[in-house]
């Protein structure tokens, strides 16, 4: 059945935590759609993991449209968000609105915006559109922050990071995502608000989380936060499957009979013994 923004805030409201993933492509989608998962957000670290884009501020709108309309076509039954990659929505509130809109009409439920952009938010909303706002630490602006490092350590940060939740709430903000900030912090955010705070490295006093698909699976290996955890090896299962594949080449065992289309044995022997048939077949 397909979640919508109402199945989320009910498993806040019944302390049921929702699952978040990230996806970027019909087949990943696809298996998706049968696991018990909430939420997909098409992230625009499609960059790196897709793309192996070290800055994600190099990630464009075509580029994400493309991974959205992917991604729709293989998900029913999850609340679609789409990543709006970096300067999408910065330069003006009629130019987050136009670009806002693009994202649903590829198929996606709601769009989500890195940092503290209350206006933005509230001008998406108003023209019709679910956000979810991401604080915390925000991919397309950590060189401002020193480089991808916990945010929110002492109390006066703690207390600016709080006061910026409140904003985006009252702005429209439907949802929000903390990323690399410590437990406490987000226990103290998701107590404030009243829509759904999720993490990405936020510990578990949340109301859900978010993983990114290749890092559980072990498909990614540029980066590990301490906060990853690895479920299988998928490129140790990868580098088996096609070194298995190589070796039967070389033995000549792949493709077997049973992976070989036949001609019917009578059709062959009418061939070969073909009047000028000069064809060798030994």
């Amino acid at each position: 059945m397909k979640r919508t923004i109402l199945n989320l805030f009910k498993n806040k409201l019944n302390n049921v935590r929702s699952v978040g993933i990230t996806s970027y492509d019909y087949p990943t989608s696809r298996i998706i759609n049968n696991c018990n998962v909430d939420f997909i957000i098409v992230g625009d670290t499609a960059g790196s993991t897709v793309h192996g884009i070290k800055n994600l501020n190099e990630v464009t709108m075509d580029m994400m449209l493309t991974h959205c309309r992917s991604v729709k076509k293989g998900s029913q039954n999850q609340f679609l968000i789409g990543d709006m990659p970096y300067m999408s929505y910065q330069p003006s509130n009629q130019v987050a609105i136009e670009n806002a809109g693009k994202f649903l009409q590829e198929g996606m439920d709601a769009v989500k915006l890195e940092g503290h952009f209350p206006d933005r938010i509230k001008a998406i909303v108003d023209s019709g559109t679910v956000v979810m706002s991401h604080l915390g630490l925000t991919p397309q602006t950590q060189a401002r922050m020193g480089g991808y490092r916990i945010q929110a350590k002492t109390a006066d940060e703690v207390d600016k990071l709080v006061t910026q939740a409140r904003e985006v709430e009252d702005n429209g903000a439907s949802l929000l995502l903390l990323e690399a900030v410590p437990k406490e912090v987000s226990k103290i955010v998701k107590n404030e608000l009243k829509i759904p705070v999720y993490g990405i490295g936020a510990g578990s006093c949340v109301d859900g989380q978010l993983v990114i698909v290749h890092d559980i699976l072990g498909l990614f290996w540029d980066f590990k936060p301490k906060f990853i955890k690895q479920y299988i090896n998928g490129e140790q299962m990868f580098h088996n499957a096609i070194n298995e594949y190589a070796n039967e080449v070389h033995l000549q065992k792949f493709p077997d009979n049973e992976h070989s289309y036949n001609m019917k044995e009578e059709e062959l022997e009418k061939l070969l013994g073909m009047s000028g048939s000069s064809w060798k077949y030994d």
